[in-house]
């Protein structure tokens, strides 16, 4: 019975199958019940084709969902309207046959809509302002992810890059990577070099140099700087070391007190007052100062809000002071800076300087070159100077003085007071400047006022003769006149050279052998057991006094002598200090010789006194001399002149006398003594 039932309702069932394919073969079919179309499409797209049976109609049924997006036409399904995949991924219709009015059956069409990339990432903000202080840490998020992220109704991939359109601010802000864009930052951050910046965000849904069509989004992002308190105080005035202005240098301040005297203002300093300022002037914290050293007798004080400095009691001692004054921020006492203040102690200046003449006059050029002088009105001789006088000095000459011109830049003045251009004057006119002379120890000034008439230079006037007396022109010349006076002196001491050497070294051979020779005594009337050598020296060369007579008188060794022979005398001499003394001796009297050749020259020196021999003078000794006697030489004098018949004579004795000397020069020690 149970079998029976399940036949029964198999066969039922295949005669309804049987039926419907019978009914869809004789009315309607579609070629393609699944069809698919790309989103965008242009209206009347054909999705399918619909094939009717004679007799048979196809309608779209009006109840189907998506009915608004089909037509038939003829025997085509077309689409009325672009269709969206980002709206619609699926549209599904029912069209029914029918066999005159009857309906036969119904066909349902199922339409996929396929995507292109036809949409742009979208930003959640397009134009976004953020604030970052200037002492954010580097690698702090700036802006986070969920604020920059991107959607693409594609579903694309988003490929993000970031860039800065402010020139000099590149490289301070970067995201983290191509698929992340939070932005951090990457660089120290300074007010001073650039406030603000604008970056601009890059949403892609394909990589960069894609060859495909890529859709790009972008956000601009404003970054705005907030200045922070990151430097410490600035003493003013200031020199920038580096190309950023980041660090700033100031110079000591300088200042003079008079000693024993205590000024009850404040002291005046140069360059300016203590003065200090916050680099960071956005926030422009309190500065407060005080003196932290070279004050030790507490001599000054210094105002904590104005920086004034003044003084407590009088400086008792020259000596100056080089005082430490530090400035410091009142929010944070560890943002300092400290200043140095040198005071000078002076003696008090009774007269301020003054110039004698209230107006100086001067005429220069056109034309004529850098530093040139401005010569005085009518002399075009004589450069211009001015000069400020001083009471205060006996001449009133007050040395440390200084000139300087007060309102004009064409020209300049020395620290002696002449006045130079400082640039090409290029056209006739009159110029009227102030010059300023000032103590630069009592800081105080006079003034005076210079017209210079600068006029064309006519055919007669000779402008080089300005330039002659540039400041590099009269340096040229002194360096020229120095190398000559130094030439000048070099010949000179050639010629004295030259000219007195030989007097040169007896002098000093002189003084050499008075040195040596002082341990040394004449003992000659001592030696009673050499009357030989005397004697014998005299026979051998009677005409040669002088020579004979020195041996009298030279010094002789302290030391006992030892007895000598003809043997030692004739051997060759050996180097001693009273061969020296003759060898000095022997040069001047060559010397006397040479100067006066024609002058007989006989010894002076006498045992015996001769007055029948005219012509000389001479001083004699008596043979035997007592040395407690302290007798005294007598001095002779003759009138008589010599006579020519004996010059023969006397220029041979000469000749015979140079020869004796070139020989004694080598006889050695025991001849020297002799």
């Amino acid at each position: 019975m149970a079998v029976s039932h399940w036949l029964l309702t198999s066969v039922l069932f295949l005669l309804l199958f049987i039926t419907d394919v019978s009914a869809q073969q004789q009315g309607c079919s579609v070629s393609d019940s699944e069809p698919s179309v790309y989103e965008n499409n242009p209206p009347g797209y054909v999705l399918t084709t619909i094939h009717v049976e004679p007799g048979f109609t196809v309608t779209i049924d009006p109840t189907s969902e998506d009915a608004k997006f089909f037509t038939i036409q003829g025997s085509e399904l077309q689409l009325t309207e672009s269709v969206d995949y980002e709206e619609n991924t699926v549209l599904i219709v029912n069209v029914i046959c029918w066999n005159s009015d009857v309906q036969s059956n119904s066909l349902e069409i199922l339409v996929t809509i396929l995507n292109e990339n036809d949409n742009s990432p979208v930003f959640k903000q397009t134009n976004l302002t953020q604030v970052v202080p200037e002492d954010t840490k580097v690698n702090a998020t700036i802006i986070a992810r969920e604020e920059l992220t991107a959607s693409d109704a594609d579903m694309d991939t988003i490929f993000y890059e970031l860039t800065t359109i402010v020139q000099g601010t590149e490289g301070y802000f970067a995201i983290k990577g191509v698929y992340n864009p939070e932005i951090y930052l990457r660089r120290a951050l300074d007010y001073d070099k650039f406030k603000q910046t604008t970056l601009l965000l890059y949403a892609r849904d394909r990589p960069v140099g894609s060859s495909d069509t890529t859709n790009t989004a972008t956000a601009t992002i404003n970054i705005l700087i907030e200045q922070s308190d990151t430097k410490p105080p600035w003493f003013l005035p200031c020199t920038f070391i580096n190309t950023d202005n980041s660090i700033c240098i100031s110079s000591p301040y300088t200042g003079r007190v008079n000693i024993s005297e205590v000024s009850t203002e404040p002291l005046i300093l140069e360059p300016g007052p203590i003065h200090a300022i916050d680099p960071d002037y956005t926030i422009n914290e309190r500065i407060v100062y005080s003196i932290v050293g070279g004050d030790t007798d507490k001599v000054f004080s210094v105002d904590a809000d104005t920086g004034n400095l003044t003084m407590n009691k009088a400086a008792t001692s020259p000596d100056g002071f080089l005082l430490q004054v530090m400035a410091t921020q009142v929010n944070n006492i560890q943002k300092y800076s400290v200043a140095s203040v040198e005071i000078k102690v002076i003696n008090k200046s009774e007269h301020p300087p003054y110039f004698e003449n209230k107006i100086y006059s001067g005429t220069v050029f056109v034309g004529v070159a850098l530093r040139s002088f401005v010569f005085q009105a009518g002399d075009p001789s004589s450069p211009l100077m001015i000069t400020a006088m001083d009471d205060d000095f006996p001449d009133k000459v007050n040395p440390n003085i200084e000139y300087h011109i007060k309102n004009s830049t064409d020209f300049i003045a020395t620290k002696d007071g002449f006045i130079l251009t400082n640039v090409v004057l290029q056209s006739p006119e009159t110029v009227t400047i102030e010059a300023v002379g000032k103590d630069t120890v009592s800081l105080q000034e006079a003034s005076t006022v210079i017209v210079v008439e600068v006029m064309r230079a006519t055919a007669g006037a000779v402008t080089s003769s300005d330039k002659a007396y540039t400041a590099q022109d009269m340096a040229i010349l002194g360096g020229t006149l120095a190398a000559l006076l130094l030439l000048a002196f070099v010949f000179l001491g050639v010629m004295i050279y030259k000219q007195y050497r030989k007097s040169v070294k007896y002098l000093i051979r002189k003084k050499f052998s008075k040195e040596i020779s002082g341990g040394f005594r004449n003992q000659s009337y001592k030696q009673d057991s050499l009357p030989d050598v005397s004697t014998n020296a005299q026979h051998e060369t009677p005409e040669n006094g002088s020579v004979r007579s020195v041996t009298h008188v030279l010094e002789q060794p302290a030391f006992p002598l030892p007895s000598f022979n003809a043997e030692e005398i004739n051997s060759p001499p050996k180097p001693s200090v009273a061969s020296t003394i003759t060898f000095d001796q022997e040069e001047k009297e060559e010397e006397v010789e040479e100067t006066e050749p024609k002058k007989e020259v006989k010894s002076i020196l006498k045992t015996d006194r001769n007055t029948a021999d005219d012509g000389y003078k001479a001083v004699w000794f008596k043979t035997s001399v007592d040395p407690e006697a302290r007798e005294t030489a007598e001095m002779i004098e003759d009138n008589a002149v010599d006579s020519d018949d004996g010059s023969d004579q006397d220029r041979q004795e000469e000749e015979e006398e140079e020869d004796y000397d070139k020989n004694d020069h080598h006889r050695g020690l025991g001849m020297s003594l002799a």
